[in-house]
């Protein structure tokens, strides 16, 4: 099958490692795939998996934007040339590059829903779904049926999938810790770890709040948040406003998750919204003990006190107790992250995406 997945770009995030992981599971079972997005920092893994990439100007927000009619002229010869046997877009401009693709090309379109829209009426009106959407999650799935009056057969639930032997088995040994926490500049205290772009809707805010609770009974501990956004500065003021800055640590994007995670004692995400969480997901695949709010799709991942712990979204106590929970309790530690690492094993493996979403498309095919 030659598949096209369309992106607006492909720089670190939630979308781009999706792409990574299926496109690298669908080329391994024999499948041809091309990607068209404007590029990014990601672009050489995508190559390393012998994935074709096809720049195209998509780094706008609006899908009535002059570069989507760009982009079309730029695609429809490719899929004539390379026979592309289906399409599959990942934002709301690719949705309408997807359809205008279909329209002039034939080739049929699904779209993944990696999270959840503003039920606009532009939406209603012009929905650009494709034939089938892949909801992440069930929270994701719910609310393109309630909020978008989508047929429940027409949304399907394909949770993410992440190659779990990217993520060994974690090594608790003191010298491997301490040599990945020298690495990023961290002391031997604990560290309380967050991937995640910084962002309103990711909880940062919540997170440093509660972390000035934690230092009164571990003095020692640290907070190590990896990433980039609007709200670094804000974030960082409110560190020095508190008078922790010195215990919190802010680092760009990181090539490698896992060597962050390595340095982590727990890891933790508060986010307000969210549509699954493979942050979180590849944390619980590292055998990281993990603390994450109880909302949309996270509770998809955590079964509270057994493989994690679920705190209500923007309870800075609750966070906080949690956290020393988890950091006063090194048995507890190691018994949750076991049980989370076995439940991405079983739930949300790269293999058992590639195969539903394979069918998915054959299934369009068909019809």
């Amino acid at each position: 099958m030659n598949i096209l997945f369309l992106s607006n770009h492909l720089n670190t995030g939630g979308i781009t490692s999706y792409l990574l992981s299926l496109g690298a599971g669908l080329k391994g079972r024999g499948n041809r795939i091309f990607v068209a997005s404007s590029g990014g920092d990601k672009e050489e893994r995508f190559l390393q998996q012998g994935i074709v990439l096809i720049k195209v100007p998509l780094r706008t927000k609006s899908e009535a934007s002059p570069k989507v009619v760009f982009s079309l002229f730029r695609l429809l010869p490719l899929i004539k040339k390379e026979k592309i046997d289906i399409i599959h877009a990942n934002t709301r401009v690719t949705q309408a590059l997807a359809f205008w693709l279909y329209k002039f090309s034939g080739a049929p379109y699904v779209s993944t829903c990696h999270g959840f829209f503003k039920p606009r009426m532009h939406r209603k009106l012009f929905p650009f779904w494709g034939k089938i959407v892949i909801a992440i999650s069930d929270s994701v799935h719910q609310h393109l049926v309630d909020d978008f009056r989508l047929k429940p057969e027409k949304a399907r639930v394909i949770y993410n999938g992440i190659d779990i032997d990217k993520f060994g088995v974690r090594s608790l040994e003191l010298g491997v810790m301490s040599e990945a926490k020298k690495r990023f500049g961290l002391k031997n205290g604990p560290v309380i770890g967050i991937i995640a772009r910084l962002s309103d809707v990711k909880g940062h805010i919540y997170l440093i709040r509660a972390f000035k609770d934690v230092l009164k009974d571990k003095p020692d501990a640290q907070l190590f948040i990896v990433g980039e956004g609007k709200t670094h500065d804000e974030l960082f003021g409110l560190a020095k406003e508190l008078n922790i800055k010195d215990s919190v640590y802010f680092i760009p994007t990181v090539a490698n998750t896992q060597e962050a995670l390595l340095a982590m004692d727990i890891f933790v995400m508060p986010s307000l919204q969210e549509g699954l969480g493979l942050a979180l997901m590849e944390a619980m695949a590292s055998g990281l003990a993990v603390v994450a709010s109880d909302i949309g799709g996270l509770r998809n991942l955590i079964r509270d006190h057994q493989n994690g712990i679920l705190v209500e979204p923007m309870d800075v106590k609750g966070l906080a107790k949690a956290m020393l929970e988890l950091l006063n309790d090194a048995a507890k530690r190691k018994n949750y992250g076991e049980t989370a690492r076995k439940f991405i094993l079983d739930n949300f493996s790269q293999e058992k995406m590639v195969k539903e979403t394979l069918d998915l498309y054959q299934e369009c095919l068909n019809a």
